[in-house]
């Protein structure tokens, strides 16, 4: 047995057992002004790495995967989500994947996450859905979810996005065969289950002081963002505007995008204008905890994670 093994296996024959804790973090938080932001792993999604780069060579994808000791075949989508403090509210930014998808089974972490850090859920007293797909209202389609939070939470949703998911359209999107059905499904039930919380707004909408959600459409017709500013500082919280790929190769689409060109637009707009301001951004599916700073590098960007603060 090396002098490695012995070392770890105190720490992994704990694993499993009630008080061991999670091996590695799964949440991180900044202050951004007087707004604290936690960004929360819901886990991982594997996914082809095909879907993150669909107009694209199979060499200029297996390029960049080899550059960055990637699988070709297989990526690890980071999943994210977010819990913002302002004041008296408590703003939680989409819900994970949820457990109703069985090839998920290394995400959807959620709800014990936001136990394990002291939230109950009863104390939301706002939820911004950035979009409909499975894996940012599946959280909350989770058995007894709804019971447990409060009566008067609001859920806000962009109002394009809530039409569109009433007969959503694939014709542009490139996925696995098994995941339209699926995020179908998962949005009728977002939308039937919690139609008496979902409020609706069109282009802009002020959540609480300092916490608002703008639509930027692309990835979805209402897909928004989340702008959190307080005393000068500012975090983007961009769903799922930009992928890891996105910030070397802002041109590359994304499989999941259901108006590729559109999204492209939205993706530079914003890398642009982090760029510009030095604000600080985070996103549903880059490497958790996602947060850090957009440089300019040529004609694409640069992503320079925050040195962890602990």
């Amino acid at each position: 047995m090396s002098e490695t093994t012995r070392n770890v296996q105190p720490v992994t024959a704990n694993l499993g057992k009630d008080g061991a804790g999670e091996l590695v973090p799964s949440r991180y938080a900044v202050r951004v002004g007087d707004i604290d932001v936690v960004l929360i792993s819901d886990g991982i999604l594997p996914l082809p790495t095909s879907t993150m780069s669909t107009n694209v060579s199979q060499a200029d994808r297996n390029a960049w995967c080899d550059g960055r000791f990637l699988q070709r075949d297989t990526f690890d989508w980071a999943l994210n989500i977010a819990l913002v403090r302002s004041g008296e509210r408590l703003i939680l930014i989409d819900s994970g994947v949820g457990d109703g998808f069985e090839y998920f089974t290394r995400a959807g972490r959620s709800v014990m996450r936001l136990e394990s850090a002291g939230i109950d859920l009863a104390a939301i007293t706002d939820i911004v859905i950035t979009h409909m797909h499975m894996d940012h209202v599946g959280g909350l389609n989770v058995d007894g979810v709804k019971a447990r939070l409060r009566p008067d939470v609001r859920i806000h949703v962009a109002a394009a996005e809530v039409e569109f998911w009433k007969n959503p359209d694939f014709s542009k999107t490139v996925m696995p065969e098994a995941v339209p059905p699926a995020l179908r499904k998962a949005a009728a039930k977002f939308a039937q289950v919690y139609s008496e919380s979902i409020v609706q707004f069109d282009q802009t909408v002020e959540i609480a002081a300092g916490v608002s959600a703008r639509v930027t459409g692309g990835h979805t017709p209402g897909h928004c963002v989340v702008d959190v500013a307080s005393n000068g500082e500012k975090l983007t919280f961009v769903g799922d505007a930009i992928f890891e790929v996105g910030f070397e190769r802002p041109a590359w689409q994304n499989g999941f995008e259901h108006d590729p060109e559109g999204a492209t637009d939205v993706r530079i707009a914003l890398l642009n204008e982090a760029a510009a301001t030095g604000s600080l951004m985070a996103a549903a599916h880059v490497a958790f905890p996602s947060i850090g700073h957009v440089a300019k590098h040529g004609e694409s960007f640069r992503f320079v994670p925050v040195q962890w603060d602990y």
